[in-house]
């Protein structure tokens, strides 16, 4: 995969995933974050190539036969699915990527990459999660249908290498933050080439 990692936001519709992406993508330098494909409809206040790549679903399928998608899956009736060009370039490019996927989409990409890092968001409650979906302004019959999906989603958090209640956003955000920031900290990620004293640094390279 390059010098990039893969980070993977997942949560029940409503737990906050999205909001957290953006704000972490706001806050680390060299973290971008991939677009998605779907075919949902586009929500008011989302940009076709910002929030997602809005498609129809001959145009997805057609996606599908040629390969392109690095995963995809069938949420709430519509497709979703992640670009395989895109992200294998900016991960060589050694770009940390944040991709914000469901439950099926983490799982299928975690069998190629193991080195994906699964972070799971929970609401603190059931009653927050339906809270937070009426004031996204969805219907009744919408809700019902996402927390049938979330009663799946939910058991799966034991499949993700973190696991962070969004009770609070900004310590949410920062917990989330922590993760990135400690990865880039480990030994077999550091890039010797950032350390500005060349003493040092032959020390360093000595030792290897």
């Amino acid at each position: 995969m390059g010098g990039g990692l893969l980070y993977i936001l997942s949560s029940p519709a409503g737990g906050g995933k999205t909001t957290i992406a953006n704000i972490l993508l706001s806050k680390i330098e060299n973290l971008k974050r991939v677009i998605t494909y779907t075919t949902r409809e586009k929500r008011p206040n989302e940009i076709d190539g910002v929030d997602y790549y809005f498609v129809g679903k001959d145009k997805f399928e057609k996606l599908i036969k040629e390969n392109a998608f690095l995963e995809y899956a069938i949420v709430h009736g519509n497709y979703y699915g992640t670009p395989k060009k895109e992200t294998l370039e900016l991960l060589r490019k050694g770009y940390d990527l944040l991709l914000v996927i469901d439950v099926q989409g983490y799982l299928q990409i975690k069998q190629n990459f193991k080195e994906a890092v699964g972070i799971f968001i929970l609401p603190p409650s059931i009653n927050e999660l339906i809270n937070r979906m009426k004031k996204r302004g969805e219907t009744e019959e919408e809700i019902n249908k996402r927390l049938k999906t979330a009663e799946k989603e939910i058991p799966q958090w034991k499949n993700y290498d973190y696991i962070i209640i969004n009770e609070n956003l900004d310590d949410a955000v920062e917990k989330a933050k922590s993760i990135i920031i400690s990865n880039r900290l480990k030994t077999d990620r550091f890039d010797i080439s950032n350390i500005k004293d060349e003493k040092l640094k032959i020390l360093m390279q000595n030792m290897i």
